[in-house]
């Protein structure tokens, strides 16, 4: 892709994989047309193999080289590995896991090692777990990279559909992965939306704890939550403690027909450019580490 840099390989690091069967757990009563009509969005055909052409097809028009797609609820992981087995060299699947279900360990080693999928993403706030409890090792232990989501949590198409959303912000602190980074040194943690709210824990776990990644993806509105903030102090005290090698450039897209969310890319670039990043750091933010991470 052409940047300000130069041409630049801009791989996505956070992008949703929102397949025919999460609409239809989402559903309830309602048919998939009604859920199509409340939401204005496309719900996809049976096929996950279609819906994977069609985010090789954004890939393409905007001209990035990957994307991560999450399977968006737990049980999905065939969905995401079909799309991935269709397109190996444009898409990298991860799957949401409740780790507090009884077949928990057994469905991650098998997305792992038989799927081929290559992180595990966690909700603590969603599923109302502690990263500190003892389900959680058996996941950690069987995985190379672990998506943990923390900070504040709303789930756009839930509250489109009316549907209730009773997470527990408890869990939600990111200095409760501490213990467990540091206890598994060979693992790659990587917290979302720069700790969604808890930037300032998100940058204490990341300076303590070197296997310990953020990515960028969403609009960040969590800033409200720090009157003075903008993200351009954002990148920057993130840069300042990661470095440039521990960012992973994302968007969270995850609708058709809106599909890839290209205006959280220019943003995110322009933020970069007001900050001087050279082209070597705005090669690794916007893709290298992305594809370190998942080798």
């Amino acid at each position: 892709m052409q940047t300000p840099w130069g041409e630049v390989e801009v791989c996505d690091a956070h992008a949703h994989l929102f397949s025919r069967p999460l609409f239809q757990a989402l559903a309830g009563g309602l048919s998939l047309d009604a859920v199509a009509e409340k939401l204005g969005w496309d719900i996809p055909g049976p096929d996950p193999t279609e819906l994977a052409s069609r985010w090789v097809a954004e890939l393409d028009r905007h001209g990035l080289k990957r994307s991560v797609l999450i399977a968006s609820f737990p049980g999905d992981e065939g969905s995401v590995a079909d799309a991935v087995r269709a397109y190996p060299h444009r898409l990298i699947g991860y799957f949401m896991l409740n780790p507090t279900a009884e077949d928990a360990p057994e469905r991650a080693r098998r997305a792992i090692e038989k799927l081929g999928l290559r992180a595990v993403c966690l909700f603590p706030a969603m599923h109302r777990f502690s990263m500190q409890d003892e389900r959680v090792r058996p996941i950690v232990e069987s995985a190379k990279v672990v998506f943990v989501h923390m900070g504040v949590l709303t789930v756009g198409v839930r509250k489109k559909l009316g549907l209730p959303s009773h997470f527990d912000m408890r869990f939600s602190n990111p200095l409760d992965l501490h213990r467990v980074a540091l206890e598994h040194p060979e693992v790659r943690f990587v917290i979302p939306h720069f700790g969604a709210g808890y930037f300032r824990e998100a940058l204490m776990l990341g300076d303590l704890c070197p296997n310990v990644y953020v990515d960028t993806s969403s609009t960040n509105s969590w800033i409200r939550y720090t009157p003075g903030l903008d993200l351009k102090q954002v990148f920057a005290a993130a840069l300042q403690v990661y470095g440039p090698e521990r960012v992973l450039f994302g968007t969270d897209s995850s609708w058709f027909p809106r599909g890839w969310n290209a205006e959280i890319f220019r943003t995110q670039v322009g933020v970069l450019q007001e900050l001087g990043i050279g082209a070597r750091e705005a090669r690794a933010i916007l893709g290298e580490n992305l594809e370190r991470l998942c080798s």
